[in-house]
């Protein structure tokens, strides 16, 4: 039998991507978001978030390299099954960094039936990300 107490002691640390293009990723990500890099190399680039954690993004033919298998390439203008959700308390300028770059919106802000407002644009890559807020009651 399972214990319904398996996952104490479990914690996310890191979140790894991989991209078809690290600069541009990393340019990116560094503008939507403005993390803090913790490590960049020809390979990776690595940033400190909160809580002692990390989100990564890994060139695919390094990630290739430990897996013994390359990611599935995305077609342009695709998406694929990945999604990063996050909050933010200053959404709207969080929105604005994501069209400065003219990243591709996939749905635009709005009301969601779980309590937020968020809106949805694509990286490079395909994967979604969604960025919201809890509406105001």
């Amino acid at each position: 039998m399972i214990s319904r107490n398996s996952s104490a002691g479990i914690r996310l640390v890191s979140t790894i991507i991989a991209v078809s293009d690290l600069q541009h990723s990393t340019e990116f990500y560094s503008t939507v978001f403005q993390w803090k890099i913790f490590l960049q190399e020809n390979m990776i680039t690595i940033y400190e978030l909160p809580n002692r954690t990390h989100f990564m993004l890994y060139k695919k033919e390094a990630f290739a390299v430990n897996l013994r298998q390359k990611p599935e390439i995305v077609s342009k203008g695709a998406i694929n099954g990945t999604e990063f959700y996050f909050h933010t308390e200053d959404l709207e300028a969080v929105i604005k960094r994501f069209e400065a770059i003219s990243a591709r919106c996939l749905t635009p802000l709005s009301e969601r039936p779980w309590g937020d407002e968020a809106a949805y644009y694509a990286d490079p890559d395909g994967n979604v990300l969604a960025i919201g807020r809890p509406l105001k009651k």
